[in-house]
């Protein structure tokens, strides 16, 4: 991949050749039954409020869908898997892929972490979700908003939790985030990495959903005078990625995140001499400390558009740049119009 190129969006961050990296990807998705294989029941105890004594009443049949009802059975499963996954966490019997993806840690904790998040505080709705391909490798571009980036995370949610398939999002990132602490970790386990375009190809060509926000800090960082109005989209680096591998495009608009932090200001000499792209000034950043960090509660939607394919032009077509911007152009305005469909259907911010 020498000759790969950096995808527009974000700085050329290379990660090395392919053959300097151990192939520890494992198959096919065995990870999700960590906390109890489909089948396993306690015993069966009468339902609560029925006198059993000389009556034949018919027995509840144990789940098979590996679900916990609740009961003494299901209690000891837990325990038992909760330190199971403890004991492999602490002895590093444990697997990740090339990239540091971290499978059964995501599905298990930082899914869990972040979930509540999703359905109890920005209370998402998902639209569209059956648009995303069922298999194989697929990019998703999305519109990028709300000053910090935690629209990519719900976005990740949501595909994780609501596409039948149960895929999981690969996101491209900024190279920000893999030199800040904590974050970088985090954000490796979850399945980021860099958005440049051998790791966006290599994803894509193993059949993985790639999620991207081509606006970068150009959207995340824009005053909210123009929220939802998007911002440039590079030179259509993404578009030649998706030529490259033949896999489809699936645009996505969200509505929701841009008044989570209503951007009012940036300190742009601050911001300089912190090494940051912008240093946000909201009604509540930074005059109220710590508390001003937390984002409102507002209500979301997230919606996958129909996908566009590119699978029917030819090899060389990746390198045409009148293809490119017509692609890229067809997908902003996609997205753009979408985003307009759905702030007219919106009743409120919060509700």
């Amino acid at each position: 991949m020498a000759d790969a190129k950096v995808i527009p969006f974000d700085d050329d961050r290379s990660r090395g050749s392919a053959a300097q990296r151990q192939a520890r990807r494992r198959g096919g998705g065995g990870r999700r039954g960590a906390l109890g294989e489909p089948g396993e029941m306690g015993a069966v105890q009468p339902l609560p409020g029925r006198d059993w004594a000389g009556e034949d009443e018919p027995v509840e049949p144990p789940r098979t869908d590996g679900q916990d009802d609740g009961r003494d059975g299901g209690l000891e499963r837990r325990l038992a898997a909760g330190l199971a996954f403890l004991r492999r966490r602490l002895t590093g019997d444990y697997e990740v892929d090339d990239f540091g993806y971290d499978e059964e840690l995501t599905d298990q904790v930082l899914m869990s972490l972040l979930r509540p998040v999703y359905e109890k505080y920005f209370r998402v709705e998902v639209r569209g979700i059956e648009n995303i391909p069922a298999e194989g490798g697929a990019l998703i571009v999305a519109n990028h908003s709300g000053t910090l980036p935690l629209d990519g995370l719900m976005m990740q949610v949501a595909v994780h939790d609501h596409h039948p398939a149960g895929r999981h999002l690969r996101l491209l990132a900024a190279d920000l985030v893999f030199v800040l602490p904590v974050v970088n970790e985090l954000a490796r386990k979850l399945g980021h990495t860099l958005a440049c375009a051998e790791d966006a190809e290599r994803l894509l060509g193993q059949g993985e959903l790639v999620g991207v926000m081509p606006e970068g800090f150009k959207g995340i960082g824009k005053p909210f005078g123009e929220r939802y109005k998007l911002q440039r989209f590079g030179r259509g680096g993404f578009v030649s990625t998706a030529l490259r591998q033949g896999v489809p495009i699936v645009p996505c608009s969200i509505v929701g995140a841009e008044e989570i932090y209503p951007m009012i200001g940036n300190a742009k000499t601050l911001a300089r001499v912190l090494g940051i792209p912008y240093f946000p000034l909201t009604p509540t950043f930074p005059w109220l400390g710590p508390l001003g960090a937390v984002p409102l509660p507002t209500k979301w939607t997230i919606q996958f558009g129909e996908p566009i394919p590119t699978d029917g032009y030819p090899p060389e077509a990746a390198e045409d740049p009148m293809l490119m911007f017509n692609l890229t152009d067809q997908v902003r305005e996609q997205i753009q119009h979408t985003l307009y469909k759905l702030l007219v259907q919106r009743r409120s911010v919060f509700f």
